[in-house]
C-alpha cells in the first residue's frame, strides 16, 4: 500500500526529502506558506499536492493537515522540517536577543512542530492508526557555539521540540507511534546563505564539521530522515540523531 508523508517546508531540507521519498513511492503533502515553492516543488513529484500555511497558525496548520487527509485518506509519516533563521528578526545572545526574534523562533519552530503533531496524532489515535513522526532539531540544541552560531532563541526552540518530543515518543509507543528527532549540523539551504558567503565559517567548517570539511548537503540530510520515517528504522523511538558531520564531537 502507498503510504503518504506529509513535509513541511518547501525547499532545503524539506525539498530535498520529498523527492527522495517520492522516488521511493511515496505520496507527498507539502505544508509549506511559499506557494510558488510549493507549487514548483510538487510540480516535479508525480500525484503530490500541497496547502499553503504558515506552520505558526494553529488554525491553518488544522486546515492543511485535514487537507492532506481529505486527498489522501491518511497520514503515514510526518517530517517536520520547516523552519527559519532568527538573525534578522533579532535573535542572538540572551543580552541582545529581541523579544520580536524569541517569539518567532518559538513559533515557528517549537509552537509549529507541536501544532502538526497535535493534528495528526489525534488522527491517528481516532483512527487507531500507527504512524512515524520525525522532527528536526539542530546540533545548537546541545552543541552551542559562542563566536558565530550566538541564536539563543533559535537553540531554545529545537531545545523544545527534543523535550517534547522525547516526552511524547514515552506517550505514544503503547499505540505504535515512533517519534524521532532529526539534529543537523550546518546544512547547505536556503536558510544558510548568510554562512555560505562567509570567509571566517567556511574555515570554521573545516575545523567544527571535519568529516565534511565543509557543510551538509541537503540531500545527505534527507537519507538520513527517510531512514527514520521508513519501516528500515523499526524499532527506534525516543531517538535524537545527530547529522552534524562531527561538529558535536569536535572541540
Amino acid at each position: 500500500m502507498t503510504q503518504t508523508l506529509l513535509i513541511t517546508g518547501s525547499s532545503g531540507i524539506a525539498a530535498a526529502t520529498a523527492r527522495l521519498a517520492a522516488s521511493r513511492g511515496f505520496q507527498i503533502f507539502i505544508l509549506g506558506n511559499r506557494e510558488s515553492e510549493c507549487k514548483d516543488l510538487c510540480a516535479g513529484l508525480p500525484g503530490s499536492a500541497y496547502a499553503v500555511a504558515d506552520v505558526a497558525d494553529y488554525a491553518a496548520v488544522q486546515k492543511a493537515v485535514a487537507a492532506c487527509i481529505q486527498k489522501f485518506g491518511a497520514v503515514d509519516a510526518v517530517f517536520n522540517v520547516a523552519g527559519i533563521s532568527g538573525r534578522s528578526l533579532g535573535d542572538g545572545p540572551l543580552h541582545e536577543c529581541t523579544p520580536q526574534g524569541w517569539r518567532a523562533m518559538m513559533d515557528i519552530h517549537a509552537a509549529g512542530t507541536f501544532y502538526v503533531c497535535k493534528e495528526v496524532l489525534s488522527h491517528w489515535l481516532t483512527a487507531k492508526k500507527s504512524g512515524t513522526i520525525v522532527n528536526t532539531g539542530s546540533v545548537l540544541a546541545r552543541s552551542p557555539e559562542r563566536e558565530h552560531f550566538a541564536t539563543h532563541a533559535y537553540a531554545a526552540s529545537k531545545g523544545a521540540i527534543e523535550s517534547m518530543s522525547l516526552a511524547a515518543a514515552a506517550y505514544y509507543a503503547p499505540m505504535g507511534i515512533r517519534i524521532n528527532v532529526l539534529a543537523p549540523g550546518l546544512v547547505r539551504t536556503p536558510m544558510s546563505l548568510r554562512a555560505q558567503s562567509n570567509e571566517k565559517i567556511l574555515s570554521f567548517l573545516k575545523h567544527k564539521q571535519p568529516v565534511k570539511g565543509d557543510f551538509v548537503e541537503a540531500e545527505e540530510v534527507a537519507r538520513i530522515a527517510m531512514f527514520l520515517l521508513s519501516d528500515e528504522s523499526m524499532p527506534m523511538t525516543g531517538e535524537v540523531i545527530r547529522a552534524d558531520a562531527g561538529w558535536a564531537v569536535t572541540g
